[in-house]
Parts: C-alpha cells; structure tokens; sequence
C-alpha cells in the first residue's frame, strides 16, 4: 500500500458519516431559510491534501465527486483510486497553462478557468481527446490582489470568447469569497457572482447555470444568494494535514 492510500485510524469512518450528516443538515436548513429545495444545491468535497484512503471512505459514504486545487494530487490519487469507477474529479484550484494538457485528461470539470490562454489551452487539448470540457470561469469578487480570478468587469469579455472555443461547455462561474467576520462583506462577494451570472444569461440568452460559490465558514450566505455548488473541505473531513510539495498553482 503506498503512502497516499495508507489505513486510517479506527473510526474514521464513523466521524466521516457523521460529520457529512451535520452538513447535510445545515444545507437542508439554509435552505428552507431562503425557501430553496435542497436538491438545486449540490455537495462537492474539497479532499485537497486529504489521502487517497479518506477519499476512498468518503466515497463509501456516498460521495462521488471530489474537490481538488492542484493537477499533481489529482494525478496522484486518480491512479490510486482507479478502482472507483464512478468517482469524478473537479479541478478548482489555479490552474498554469503548461498543466492543461493533464488536467484536460483528468478533471471531469474545471472551476477555474481564468483567462483566455487557459481556456484555448485547454479547448486544443479537448480537440486532442474527443471530449468536450466543463468548465466554470473563476471571478475575484473581492478584489484581493492575492486571489486568483478574473475581475467582473472583464468576465463578459471573456465569456464572449469561449463561444469560439468549441470543445469547451461553459456551464457558470466560481469564486472565492473575502476570508472576514464581516458577513456583509462576505455576502457582498456572494451577491456580486449572481448578479454577474444575471448579466451573462441576457447577453447569452440563457445558460450559466452553475454558481460555485460558498465553503465551510460561509456557505450559509451562499445559499441564500443562489450557490449551486458548495465547495466544503474541513466541514467533512475535520482538520486538513499539511499539503504535499508540488509545482502546481492553487488556491
């Protein structure tokens, strides 16, 4: 057994399902606030730096697509786990344009397409493969100069250029919201993706379904602005273990 699919301790997977219990709960709960049906607001799992053995029991507790900021780890553990099947992988990390050839192979959908190079890129190697790409454009909504993300004001633009980029399926748009206390300031970021995807879906005439917006400190505030996907790590898994050096990007 290597490393990254070593035994976990005894319980785990107890902690695991109950944790993913808890969690359920509170969606179903922000939800019913905000009169949304639980059902138009899906789960994915951040398992980033999380072992190949924990992924494989949050696969037994039902979940089948997994989170992951860098294309090295995904590559790791997709050979690891290459006996779940029905498992997919969601790229939402930065990802650097000389890695889109294993991401285009590997990553049943990308989150976080964030220029026009990335996204030919990535269409060349959809050419290459015979498959269509699902991908999400990630937008700093919260201005942060350390963030990755397109600004607003210049989604549109990019938005407009995919149309040419036949193997890519734009399906929405991610973000990452401002890390504060202030939960205005958090919502603010929330409400800023929706009202952007509002604009998109004039422009386009429709689409633009996905907003993967909210992780586990604020998906609350997510929901109650429309998220469609909430990107949770610790609140499923517990305490994240230190990442493993590699020369991808990430968030």
């Amino acid at each position: 057994m290597t490393e990254p699919d070593r035994l976990d301790p005894a319980g785990a997977a107890d902690d695991l399902a109950a944790r993913l219990r808890r969690v359920e709960e509170r969606i179903a709960a922000a939800c019913q606030a905000v009169g949304r049906d639980p059902s138009t607001v899906a789960l994915l799992p951040v398992s980033k730096t999380q072992p190949a053995a924990v992924v494989r029991r949050a696969q037994a507790a039902g979940l089948r697509r997994m989170g992951e900021n860098r294309v090295q780890e995904l590559a790791a553990k997709s050979q690891s786990l290459a006996d779940l099947k029905d498992l997919e992988w969601v790229l939402i990390g930065h990802l650097q344009t000389n890695k889109a050839a294993q991401a285009a192979r590997l990553a049943h959908q990308i989150q976080s397409v964030d220029s026009l190079k990335l996204a030919q890129a990535l269409d060349r190697q959809g050419q290459r493969l015979g498959r269509g790409l699902d991908i999400l454009i990630e937008v700093n909504t919260s201005g942060e100069a350390a963030k990755f993300g397109l600004e607003p004001a210049q989604t549109p633009q990019l938005a407009a250029q995919l149309r040419h980029l036949t193997s890519l399926r734009p399906l929405g748009l991610m973000t990452v919201a401002l890390h504060s206390e202030d939960r205005r300031q958090v919502a603010a970021c929330f409400a800023s993706l929706a009202d952007l995807r509002e604009r998109l879906r004039q422009d386009w005439g429709g689409g633009w379904d996905e907003l993967s917006m909210g992780m586990s400190g604020d998906f609350d505030l997510a929901i109650a602005h429309g998220s469609t996907c909430l990107r949770l790590g610790a609140a499923i898994f517990g305490p994240r273990p230190a990442p493993p050096r590699t020369s991808d990007g990430g968030h």
